[in-house]
């Protein structure tokens, strides 16, 4: 009896190390990565004439998933806790999260409706494909809500390794081998460089969450010291290589050029999101004690990435073949130099900053979605992916030339497209309130520099055509593609109080 009671108080006193699971909470990313599952199974089992309806329901389980999203808006969740430190959680599902996490989903969605017309004509299989893009995109979703270092690392591995198969999926291509090489190579060595930088971290503080590390790496003993510098250092490696950042940006012209657009476009948006959330948590979160180190840092990054991205993409030749994939591939380079601003600029003035790198982050995901999405219907009959052959473009198709030149204006940060000029201005205002002035100035010359390549990409469109125009019927999911992308630009260009508002204050669960 003694015995039975005993143990009864023992029980009551311990704590659980059984952790409850918020499955409302972890339901975008499960949903994900079930479909997923699903479509490699069901692979197994359609008749080739079938394998179609695959891409219908990875369409649908991202749509399933995006609208998981509501439930959570109020931003308070969070699971996988420790149980000794309830404040110490794996999974958070804060404001933060949820922003990125409908970036990602919403990008995936709009990326599977173009994959679903390039799987059919290019003869890619479909059961893999759906599979390593839904594999992604889970990947993507899980990185935002991530705060301890060992699930970014996963998260971060998980989004890329499907990637590598993505851009080497055309089977037979050199030029798709080769950029899925290239691509994983360098993608690997840098992931190992992190991987080395996390575990000086651990060894420096003796936890991976990143609320405790940030805790611990403010009283770091003076032998550890050292340590702990070159952690935070190394760590930042494999994100500033996921955002395309100077010098870690050589493989994105030749990935780009080698992958099929839509995973192109996949990687210009939902791979720079994967790098931006996880350089915002690893420097916000966890290293605010090193500010010192990474700010000035990230602000040479950005000055160097921003000035060669736009000075690459100028010198395109608009009769070389796949030009107008490079320009928006170094285009994106030097968007990612913008990119890179308010998250320097948190070292100086705190981490509401990081609300300026999400309000751009949103505008050019659906801009540069939409560009690609013009590119996919223009490369159906002019597979060389020139810009001389979007030459009088207005005349053959022209809702897709006024959605192009529209998308071009918001990146140029022109009107009409009012929502890249507010974007613009935002990042701007961030570097001033930090008193980077002369990081403000970089960016406003390389604004300048970029309306060049922009507008002349655009008055292009609508030109006198050469020669006789072949038209052909646009495939209806390319066609909602650009519809969707360019209504939400025209509706944010309209109030772009809408995502002000949602990136304004503080984004992350206090």
């Amino acid at each position: 009896m003694t015995a039975t009671t005993d143990l009864t108080v023992l029980s009551a006193e311990a704590p659980s190390l059984v952790q409850s699971v918020d499955w409302l909470a972890i339901a975008p990313v499960v949903i994900t990565a079930a479909v997923g599952l699903v479509v490699l199974v069901a692979d197994l089992f359609l008749a080739e004439r079938h394998k179609p309806a695959l891409g219908w329901i990875s369409v649908a389980g991202l749509a399933a998933a995006t609208a998981t999203l509501l439930p959570l808006r109020a931003g308070d969740r969070a699971t996988f806790c420790l149980t000794g430190d309830p404040e110490a959680c794996s999974y958070v599902a804060d404001h933060f999260t949820l922003v990125i996490q409908f970036l990602v989903l919403a990008g995936a969605l709009v990326t599977a409706l173009l994959s679903v017309t390039a799987v059919r004509d290019t003869r890619m299989p479909a059961g893999e494909y759906w599979f390593l893009l839904l594999s992604s995109a889970a990947g993507a979703a899980l990185l935002p809500a991530s705060r301890d270092l060992a699930t970014l690392i996963v998260a971060l591995e998980v989004a890329s390794l499907p990637a590598f198969a993505l851009v080497g999926m055309r089977r037979g291509d050199r030029l798709s081998s080769e950029a899925a090489l290239k691509f994983f190579l360098s993608s690997v060595t840098a992931t190992a460089v992190s991987l080395m930088g996390v575990s000086f971290v651990y060894a420096a503080t003796g936890s991976l969450h990143l609320t405790q590390v940030a805790d611990r790496l403010e009283d770091v003993p003076g032998q550890l010291d050292t340590l702990a510098m070159a952690g935070v250092a190394l760590t930042l490696v494999g994100f500033a290589f996921k955002t395309a950042a100077v010098p870690f940006h050589f493989w994105v012209p030749d990935t780009y050029v080698g992958a099929p657009l839509p995973i192109a476009g996949y990687l210009s948006v939902i791979g720079k999101a994967v790098g931006f959330t996880g350089l915002i948590l690893v420097t916000v979160i966890a290293f605010p004690a090193y500010s010192d180190i990474w700010g000035p840092a990230l602000a040479v990054l950005a000055a160097l990435t921003m000035t060669l991205g736009n000075a690459a993409a100028l010198r395109q030749s608009p009769d070389r073949p796949n030009s107008a994939v490079r320009l928006l591939a170094w285009s994106s380079v030097g968007q990612a130099g913008y990119l890179l601003v308010p998250i320097a600029a948190a070292a100086y003035s705190g981490r509401d900053q990081i609300g300026s790198t999400v309000a751009y982050a949103l505008m050019y995901a659906a801009v540069n979605l939409g560009a690609f999405a013009v590119a996919a219907l223009v490369a159906r009959t002019k597979p060389l992916h020139r810009i001389s052959d979007y030459r009088g473009l207005y005349a053959e198709r022209p809702l897709a030339a006024l959605s192009l030149g529209f998308f071009l204006l918001c990146l140029a940060g022109l009107p009409p497209g009012i929502i890249g000029l507010f974007a613009k201005v935002t990042v701007f205002r961030s570097a001033v309130d930090a008193g980077l002035g002369w990081l403000a100035l970089v960016m406003a010359i390389n604004v300048v520099i970029a309306l060049y390549y922009y507008l002349r990409w655009t008055a292009l469109l609508f030109r006198t055509p050469e020669g006789a125009q072949t038209r052909t019927r646009a495939p209806w999911p390319v066609a909602a593609a650009i519809v969707v992308t360019a209504i939400t630009a025209v509706v944010l260009s309209g109030a772009p109080e809408l995502i002000l508002r949602v990136t304004s204050g503080s984004l992350f669960a206090q």
